[in-house]
């Protein structure tokens, strides 16, 4: 089935939009990122692992950035994309159907900001979803944090951020990463569900070619 017929629209903002599907929503982990993020206005931005694009269109919502760029592997979730672009006229906004370890030629680098929302679990950890699209989204069955940091590197101009969300067990492998391809881990904050709670989500931005320190924020506690 098409997805022209089956997506949904959820209201962003007054003016914003975004269609999803049963398969391609969102959650509390894109909210966080987008906010943490701290976008410019002048700033070219691209968003890895982008899913139906609900970070590129809460940074629109939040930043109103020169460019947004959107990459995602699964078609579904580019269509959807590209239908939220055709509903609000965003002329800075650029679904890119694609895998990021072999994206086109001509794709631009420079960016000043790369955000990504990546799949949490190692491939065969787990219980695997029976569903294929909520496999690539939540496993890292097309791509890795080794292959985000590694894209991130390349398309980042040197000073840009990279931000990421990912589960507290990860955090190592997350950080070893950003090192191996020269992004330094430049800011950190956990996050929790109540104040007697672990946290359940860290957020973290690096930046290519910074010198080494790593600011840890507070926590936050989302149920305040």
């Amino acid at each position: 089935m098409a997805v022209k017929e089956i997506f949904l629209i959820e209201q962003v903002s007054k003016n914003l939009k975004l269609c999803i599907s049963k398969k391609h929503r969102f959650g509390t982990d894109a909210l966080l990122l987008a906010e943490f993020s701290e976008i410019r206005k002048k700033d070219s931005v691209c968003d890895l692992c982008s899913g139906g694009g609900i970070i590129p269109i809460l940074i629109k919502r939040d930043f109103s950035p020169r460019e947004i760029w959107a990459v995602e592997i699964q078609n579904e979730a580019y269509e959807l994309m590209c239908e939220t672009k055709n509903l609000n006229n965003l002329d800075e906004f650029h679904p890119v159907c694609a895998d990021l370890n072999n994206l086109p030629a001509d794709f631009p680098k420079q960016f000043d900001v790369i955000t990504c929302n990546p799949p949490y679990k190692k491939s065969g950890s787990g219980i695997p979803s029976e569903d294929e699209s909520d496999k690539i989204a939540r496993f890292e069955i097309m791509c890795n944090i080794g292959d985000i940091c590694k894209t991130a590197s390349n398309l980042l101009k040197d000073g840009g951020r990279l931000c990421l969300c990912n589960r507290p067990e990860r955090l190592a492998d997350v950080i070893s990463a950003m090192k191996d391809n020269g992004i330094e881990p430049k800011r950190l904050r956990f996050v929790h569900k109540n104040t007697h709670s672990k946290p359940w989500l860290f957020l973290i931005d690096g930046t290519k070619g910074g010198k080494s320190f790593l600011n840890v924020s507070e926590p936050l506690i989302i149920n305040e």
